[in-house]
């Protein structure tokens, strides 16, 4: 009854740091506290370009990872592109911006 009671514990033990490992963030994936991070981050972003009336927000997307912005979508001017990069770029917790936006 002792060893089933010591195996059990071990297995159990081993499930927990399984689970607790799995969060964990990698080099490619992130872990649950930095997916909290980008989220608000997106969020924060869209939020702001929605706030410029020179912009058509809506047809911006906006992802991040790790504090890398990507702005993709479309815009129609070069210049509306540049100020979608300067106002991502005011958003604390950006590291850095990548523009995948086509001009139409």
């Amino acid at each position: 009854m002792k060893l089933f009671k010591v195996v059990s514990g071990a297995i159990i033990a081993a499930v927990v740091a399984l689970a607790v490992s799995a969060c964990a963030p990698t080099s490619t994936k992130e872990g649950t506290g930095g997916y909290l991070d980008d989220t608000v981050v997106t969020t924060k972003v869209k939020a702001e370009l929605l706030g410029d009336k020179s912009l058509k927000s809506t047809e911006i997307n906006v992802e991040t990872f790790k504090g890398r912005v990507q702005l993709s979508g479309f815009v129609s001017s070069p210049q509306a592109a540049n100020r979608a990069v300067q106002v991502t770029r005011s958003v604390p917790g950006v590291k850095s911006v990548v523009n995948n936006m086509q001009i139409k």
